[in-house]
This record gives C-alpha cells, sequence and structure tokens, in this order.
C-alpha cells in the first residue's frame, strides 16, 4: 500500500498538516512511520477520506447528463477573436481551460466572475504519477 507523508497528504486534501495529524489522532487516517522514521499515512486509507470529505459545489443547472466529470466554477479569464475564444474557470483548486467558439461565449452570456459549469465527457484522460524517488 503506498504510504504518504503528512506534508502531501495535506497539500492534497487541501488542509493543514496539524489538520492530517487529528485526524491520525480520531482513527479517521491510518499512519505508520517510513523507512527514516517520519510519520506517514496509508493511501487507500486518504483516498478514502478524500472521496467521504469532498465538498461539490451544487450545480446549479439541474440538468441531467451521462457525463459525471462536472466542474462548477468562476470564470476568471476569456480570450477571444471573431471566431473562437479561450474561457478559463476555477474551480475550486483546479483550472479548466476551454477552447470554443465566440458565438458560443456571447449565447451563454460568459463573462468574467460569472458562473459556470465545466462538462467533461471524454474517452481519453490522461493520467500521470510522479517519478518514483530513488
Amino acid at each position: 500500500m503506498p504510504q504518504i507523508r503528512i506534508r502531501d497528504a495535506a497539500l492534497f486534501l487541501g488542509v493543514s498538516d496539524d489538520t492530517v495529524r487529528r485526524w491520525i489522532d480520531q482513527g479517521s487516517l491510518v499512519s505508520a512511520k517510513d523507512d527514516a522514521g517520519r510519520a506517514v499515512v496509508d493511501g487507500l486509507s486518504l483516498a478514502r477520506l478524500a472521496r467521504e470529505n469532498a465538498v461539490l459545489p451544487v450545480d446549479p443547472s439541474e440538468i441531467g447528463r451521462s457525463a459525471r466529470n462536472r466542474f462548477v466554477g468562476i470564470v476568471t479569464d476569456i480570450t477571444m477573436d471573431t471566431v473562437m475564444a479561450q474561457v478559463e474557470l476555477q474551480c475550486g483548486p483546479h483550472r479548466v481551460v476551454s477552447l470554443m467558439s465566440s458565438e458560443a461565449v456571447r449565447e451563454l452570456g460568459l463573462e468574467l466572475g460569472s458562473t459556470a459549469i465545466a462538462v467533461v465527457k471524454a474517452t481519453t484522460v490522461l493520467i500521470e504519477t510522479p517519478k518514483a524517488s530513488s
């Protein structure tokens, strides 16, 4: 089972190191010591806690759809010419960028500071892992 340092677990969950330590003390996370004697948390335990505590903004559209990857956010940038546009959303800690027609931007009424939902339906999603330390 992967072991994750407390500092990294805190970054992944968007909380402080102290919060992770409190969760360990409360039994919400399983911890151990690594080969260097540092406290680490069990990766599976961390993944379960992350899923249970995920706070997803309510999707205001109330539309049913098959895509499961929906990111509610705020429009932070729009770069537009006569034909195409690049729209950036900040969805929690994630930056989502979409390329669309300028006509679509106008029809959707997108403007800086407006709320929007990025819907991702992809047959290809690339997943990377950090380089293993030696």
